[in-house]
């Protein structure tokens, strides 16, 4: 017990480093880019808010660095800088993001349907013919 009260302030104050970084980029972009950021996540502006804020510990989960990197634009020394804090935090997870197939993300602008089910059966379908398109084109 002891012993996870010592490590979890360490980790915190890691976390706070990369977070930090990552804010720093975010304040240099254009006004609308933690929106920009939440929709290409598919998450809300509050969840980034959360990740960038070096006063919430909470991690910035790694199946969303390269979207945080592609959509940021990232320089070259800031990202370097990052990925060397991330590793610091959390050695164990940094690996992840050489393993496995790359993701890149999309954001399609679509008309408001004036009604929450039909716009819900439109992402669903749209969603579910990108998974079955990319499958087909995974096939050997």
């Amino acid at each position: 017990m002891a012993d996870t009260a010592i490590d979890e302030p360490a980790e915190a104050g890691a976390v706070a480093v990369y977070k930090r970084i990552f804010k720093e980029v975010l304040d240099s972009r254009p006004s609308g880019m933690r929106l920009r950021l939440a929709h290409a996540m598919g998450k809300n502006r509050s969840f980034v808010s959360q990740i960038s804020n070096p006063a919430y510990p909470v991690p910035i989960p790694v199946q969303h660095l390269n979207t945080i990197f592609d959509v940021c634009h990232f320089p070259p020394q800031a990202k370097a800088a990052f990925l060397r804090a991330y590793a610091r935090a959390h050695p164990r997870r940094i690996g992840r993001l050489t393993e496995g197939p790359h993701e890149r993300t999309l954001t399609l602008h679509l008309p408001d349907l004036g009604n929450a089910k039909r716009n819900a059966e439109l992402d669903a379908l749209l969603q579910e013919f990108a998974r079955r398109l990319i499958a087909i084109m995974q096939e050997k």
